[in-house]
């Protein structure tokens, strides 16, 4: 038995989405993501874990608007429909107030250029916020080809596949089972190990309600949250809170590719150091 849902939204005037779909083509191999284009549409098909189901989500790119579809490998839940709507706006990064950003910002010494020549631009969303956690941790100070490699042997070290052929980024339950061992022989450090260990097993018994925190996301109460976690900082915090819950207002003057970002955009010489890459991004 398969439960299908489906939604469609329309799209603003300025949308982008090669960014969106650049961010779920990282794994050049595509099993789990997959992304196929036209000169009028796109098509995005993604394995994913629903209710502790393998699920096969499909997202068609129109010009005006998207129309999405997930087949589910079992029965649904009487919240489905809401709940697949609110994951797709998410991902879109529909709520996302790019428009009072622009108009605040436009004029900026340094970045206006960049926000006229990029106006719409969105920060791509992960399915869910264990997803972005989870990701997060992976890519803890290695190169994203590196990280990106290490994503892939996690979902085939789960082996979760979905009815339409696609491997499925795994629940938190299915990492939670696996071992040391295994992920030590996927490439992770036995410090990631532990702590990717750490937070499927919280999140899969509920000392880190991810998904209860999607509506309204107590930053502070998962910053605090998440820094207990031994092998969690400030950078994979914000990244959370960025790619798992959409907050915008995060710093990520930690992360490498951001102050090389900045260094190119003040035409500095010298690298930035992080204070001063915090203190520039704070307004």
């Amino acid at each position: 038995m398969a439960t299908v849902l489906s939604c469609a939204m329309s799209l603003p005037a300025a949308f982008r989405r090669r960014e969106i779909l650049a961010f779920h083509r990282r794994d050049a191999q595509e099993i789990a993501e997959a992304v196929a284009e036209s000169e009028t549409d796109a098509l995005l098909r993604k394995g994913l874990v629903w209710n502790g189901a393998p699920a096969h989500l499909q997202v068609r790119f129109r010009a005006d608007c998207v129309e999405a579809s997930m087949v589910i490998d079992g029965a649904g839940d009487a919240a489905g429909a809401e709940r697949f709507e609110a994951m797709l706006d998410r991902m879109l990064g529909l709520a996302q107030d790019v428009d009072a950003f622009e108009r605040q910002h436009r004029d900026h010494p340094q970045i206006g250029a960049l926000i006229v020549r990029q106006a719409g631009l969105r920060v791509p969303v992960a399915t869910t916020p264990f997803e972005a956690l989870t990701w997060a941790v992976t890519g803890q100070q290695i190169s994203l080809g590196a990280a990106v490699s290490l994503r892939r042997k996690l979902i085939l070290a789960a082996g979760v596949r979905n009815a339409g052929g696609l491997m499925c980024y795994p629940d938190a339950g299915r990492v939670a089972a696996l071992s040391v061992d295994v992920l030590r022989q996927a490439g992770f450090s036995n410090a990631k190990a532990n702590t990717l260990l750490t937070v499927a097993r919280l999140a899969a018994d509920g000392g880190l309600p991810l998904d209860a925190w999607l509506h309204a996301p107590p930053v502070d109460e998962i910053r605090e949250r998440l820094l207990e976690v031994r092998g969690i900082g400030p950078w994979t915090v914000d990244y959370t809170l960025l790619r798992g819950f959409g907050w915008m207002d995060g710093s990520l003057h930690g992360d490498a590719a951001v102050r090389r970002g900045l260094q190119a955009l003040l035409g500095r010489e010298d690298k930035i150091a992080e204070n001063e890459a915090r203190s520039w991004l704070a307004p």
